[in-house]
């Protein structure tokens, strides 16, 4: 197998263009269309539907892409240390959903670090869908996705069909945030009907796989608010709670200190019974490092003093 068509090929599905690739490249586009060809007759199947709208990778090129990547990756790695004379660094990467204890889990490992040691560490906070597309396509080691457990198949078939390891880290049920200064913040017992008036911050892109988006949608954002502000960032989320005596927001449980510096209080509805579940993810072939160890042991701490 040819590296460079590897290289090639990552490009068109970047560019999803063969010519727009082509003058990336610096090449002809009959060249570059040729080496894609040579490279699906050397593997034996189609990268790329071609449409009018472009070149989409099929569910093979897809798989052959996420391996590309890493193998590249790889080898700008190899070239790196031999070039510059680099001494390797320790790298670890998670996608996380945008939750408080997962946070304070990975503020705990950032301080166990060696001093001394190159490091590189990448924390992204997103949701479930990009956590798997950044272990399948942009070189993360490391997941954590969040669902409702009533979804537990739909997300395990997926895991299976795509290579994937999940490891279950704990299971909750949402509670109630506000900012001390809310109207409902003193309130012992608090059903739905008394959410009504005030304005739900929220997440704008639940996921599950194998169910059409309205659907998910209608079942995470139900109508029983008529105001909503879509907030992706976890920070800007507690700036809200804590600045707006108008918002709540439906959370996993936090760390008190947390609480305290946003200056927010936790309240359960019990009208609420739905659980959620935070899963450990990634590829099957993938062996843990000891700073993926390292992060985990803090992750189960974390957990046990926060859920």
């Amino acid at each position: 197998m040819n590296i460079m068509y590897l290289r090639y090929a990552v490009e068109v599905a970047r560019c999803g263009s063969i010519n727009r690739a082509a003058e990336n490249l610096y090449m002809a586009q009959p060249n570059l269309s040729r080496a894609i060809r040579e490279l699906e007759t050397d593997l034996g199947i189609t990268l790329f539907s071609r449409t009018n709208k472009g070149m989409t990778p099929t569910p093979d090129g897809e798989k052959l892409l996420a391996y590309a990547r890493r193998i590249i990756s790889q080898i700008e790695e190899v070239k790196s240390m031999f070039r510059e004379g680099h001494v390797e660094k320790e790298r670890f990467s998670i996608s996380v959903p945008r939750t408080s204890y997962v946070g304070q889990a990975f503020l705990n490992f950032s301080r166990r670090v060696p001093k001394g040691k190159k490091t590189e560490l990448f924390y992204k906070e997103t949701n479930s869908l990009r956590a798997i597309n950044n272990i399948l396509h942009n070189d993360y080691n490391l997941g954590i996705i969040r669902y409702a457990a009533q979804h537990e198949r739909y997300f395990a078939d997926m895991l299976a069909e795509k290579g994937l390891v999940g490891e279950m880290i704990t299971e909750f049920k949402y509670v109630l945030a506000f900012g001390k200064a809310h109207p409902l913040a003193d309130k012992k017992e608090i059903g739905y009907a008394d959410l009504a008036p005030y304005v739900e911050i929220a997440h704008a892109d639940p996921y599950v796989p194998s169910l059409p988006l309205s659907e998910v949608r209608k079942e995470e954002l139900p109508d029983n608010t008529d105001r909503r502000i879509f907030v992706f960032e976890r920070a800007s989320q507690f700036e809200l709670l804590s600045e707006n005596p108008e918002t709540f927001m439906w959370i996993a449980p936090i760390p008190e200190e947390v609480a305290t510096r946003f200056s927010l209080v936790q309240r359960v509805c019990g009208e609420n019974k739905k659980r959620y579940r935070d899963v450990l993810i990634y590829r099957q072939n993938y062996r843990l490092s000891e700073f993926d160890k390292m992060f985990i042991e803090e992750l189960h701490r974390a957990k046990g003093r926060v859920l």
